[in-house]
């Protein structure tokens, strides 16, 4: 419920004569975060550009996270969307090779693996391929140097990564959405393992490892823009999808839905449309308050929900309303809501969330609290719905919800839900307590 962090996104733009620095601007706008004035875009020229935006967390502002990262001598820049929840590989190579600078991150440390190739006379490509092996996790990059632009995404398919065609260029992406909105056609998805190398000589893909599908379910339940397409499912319809089989899961008796804007309006859609009960658009979003997970505290946190939720009283006095969200994740936003609910005259809140229970910490990019911070780790659903106040709780099925997706369950990850990691997590399991509540 708004309090998960926004996983970041990515651009990468290649065409001679086209403006590539703005188009990576807007694109980098579609992916909802703001990173530069435009105006200021109007000075950066060349034929190839990377883009890369992301929202604060609890680490530090955004400057300490600031990419892309760009090499000692300028000739080479990487864009990072995942996380790597293993960096001994990378760490014992750079240490090998007396390479090693202090308090680098993940992303730094793969840039820096690459960088040493290339100071070794290896071209980019080259470099890149050689790295490859080395990285453990989540990861879709984008790279450049002075010729040469390229993609690529980890062999399980984490993160999402979409390649596109604009006049006589090319255009990557984290989703199909920035595609659209500067103009550029969808060409395909890049498949997990994949490298797309483009330079003067054309486009070329390279596999790099065996694609083994393990994609991030939260793309479709929560970080996705709903006109994205992820695997040939519009995220729209998924959402919708979620809707429905709530609808069927729980028939609850109620006057009205209520969405909890922008992730759930989809869902409350479906179930609508299955349930027959009509929606109320009762809580209304402040535009220009910005969304509650790039608070890096809970006090921020607290104020912003109440500047940027607005409920309205006329519509919700006196009826018994089921309110639908994405997740809950400490439940403190929740809980806010569930008060405000009831202070603006509602009989009874009821809650639908279009997720199962996050009961484990996520390593591939998602940015969940520590494990203990998630109240489904150390509460069950009734002891969750008596924290937050609310007249009843139900999530959605593990089931139901692939189900929704249209995905083989083997190739969707879950495991902020079940605990079972796809990608090994190394010398980070110990972070992991599988004793949580069973429901």
């Amino acid at each position: 419920m708004n309090e998960l962090k926004e996983k970041c996104g990515i651009v990468g733009i290649y065409g001679k004569n086209l403006p590539v620095s703005k188009l990576a601007f807007f694109a980098l706008f579609a992916l909802q975060h703001q990173v530069y004035k435009e105006k200021d875009i109007e000075n950066l020229k060349g034929h190839i550009s990377i883009g890369h935006n992301r929202y604060s967390t609890s680490g530090g502002g955004a400057l300490d996270h600031a990419q892309p990262v760009i090499n000692m001598d300028n000739s080479f820049a990487l864009a990072h969307n995942g996380n790597l929840p293993s960096v001994a590989s990378l760490l014992k190579f750079l240490s090998s090779k007396k390479a090693l600078r202090k308090n680098r991150m993940d992303s730094e440390l793969i840039a820096d693996v690459i960088d040493f190739y290339i100071k070794k006379g290896n071209s980019l490509e080259k470099s890149v391929k050689k790295t490859f092996p080395l990285i453990t996790g989540a990861f879709s990059l984008v790279m450049m140097n002075k010729d040469t632009l390229i993609a690529v995404r980890d062999a399980y398919g984490m993160r999402p990564l979409a390649l596109g065609k604009i006049g006589k260029g090319y255009v990557i992406a984290s989703e199909t959405c920035a595609l659209h909105t500067i103009g550029a056609t969808f060409s395909k998805e890049i498949q997990p393992g994949e490298m797309i190398v483009i330079n003067e000589s054309g486009i070329k893909s390279v596999q790099l490892a065996k694609p083994n599908p393990n994609h991030d379910v939260f793309e479709y339940v929560y970080f996705a823009r709903p006109d994205s397409v992820l695997n040939d499912k519009l995220i729209y319809e998924v959402r919708k999808n979620f809707g429905k089989t709530l609808a069927h899961e729980f028939k609850l008796e109620v006057d009205a839905i209520v969405p909890v804007p922008d992730t759930a309006t989809p869902v409350a859609l479906g179930y609508s449309e299955v349930s027959g009960i009509p929606i109320e658009m009762a809580l209304v979003k402040n535009r220009y308050v910005h969304r509650t997970f790039i608070e890096p505290d809970q006090k921020s946190r607290r104020h912003s929900v109440a500047l940027k939720l607005i409920p309205l009283p006329q519509v919700l006095k006196g009826k018994k309303i089921a309110v639908i969200d994405d997740s809950i994740v400490r439940g403190n936003t929740c809980k806010r809501l569930v008060e405000t609910f009831f202070k603006s005259g509602a009989k009874e809140v009821h809650l639908l969330i279009s997720s199962p229970p996050i009961r484990f910490p996520d390593f591939y990019g998602m940015d969940t609290p520590n494990q203990n911070e998630l109240i489904a780790s150390h509460k069950n659903t009734e002891e969750i719905r008596k924290f937050l106040g609310a007249t009843s709780l139900h999530y959605l099925s593990l089931d139901g919800l692939i189900k929704s997706i249209g995905l083989p369950k083997k190739h969707l990850s879950t495991s902020c839900f079940t605990g079972i990691y796809p990608i090994d997590l190394k010398e980070r399991k110990d972070e992991v307590n599988y004793d949580v509540p069973k429901e």
